[in-house]
């Protein structure tokens, strides 16, 4: 089986919308503002993309990312190089770019669920707000790689459904407090 890790960028209040400059959130490149850069924070970043098999996306971080990631050679070697998947029920063949290496489309969240079962290694999701609140709320995540920021920005995109459901214990397994205010919290769901 393979393992599920949602990566996030996220605010105290658990906005993971625009970590990046995004012209239509007013609060866009929130992780960029008025936070001293500390290359230490990022090091959870580069081991990611080193112990990654695949990468997985939802339509919109998909649209985001193909047109920038691919050029970005040193940054995301890894990711570039390795398979994608993107979750959509309305994206097609023809709406891939051509220059990032092999992309398979998911249909649905059961497709998801198929694809954990099969041998490989970790799968890394970025972005993709909804789609990790629907893999969190089926129970197919299985880790959740946080960089928490000491924002809080209240309206935004939430890392978290509010779906009720019954609760779910997470289990940290690896935590580290940087002094521009950015926590790593690095937790596995227990089963």
């Amino acid at each position: 089986m393979r393992t599920l890790i949602y990566t996030a960028f996220v605010s105290v209040d658990g906005v993971v919308q625009a970590p990046g400059p995004e012209p239509d959130y007013r609060n866009g490149g929130w992780t960029f503002q008025d936070i001293e850069f500390r290359e230490e924070v990022y090091e959870l970043k580069g081991r990611e993309q080193e112990e990654a098999s695949a990468l997985m996306l939802g339509r919109v971080s998909y649209e985001a990312f193909a047109p920038v990631w691919p050029g970005m050679t040193d940054e995301f070697p890894h990711y570039n190089a390795m398979p994608k998947y993107v979750v959509s029920t309305t994206l097609q063949q023809g709406d891939l770019v051509d220059n990032w290496g092999e992309t398979t489309i998911l249909r649905s969240i059961d497709d998801v669920a198929a694809l954990r079962e099969t041998d490989g290694g970790p799968i890394s999701i970025h972005g993709s707000a909804s789609l990790a609140r629907s893999l969190g709320d089926a129970g197919l995540l299985d880790r959740y790689h946080l960089l928490v920021f000491p924002w809080v920005l209240g309206a935004g995109k939430r890392m978290w459904s509010d779906t009720d459901k019954d609760r779910q214990k997470l289990e940290l397994v690896e935590s580290e407090s940087y002094a521009n205010g950015v926590q790593k919290l690095c937790y596995q769901v227990v089963r």
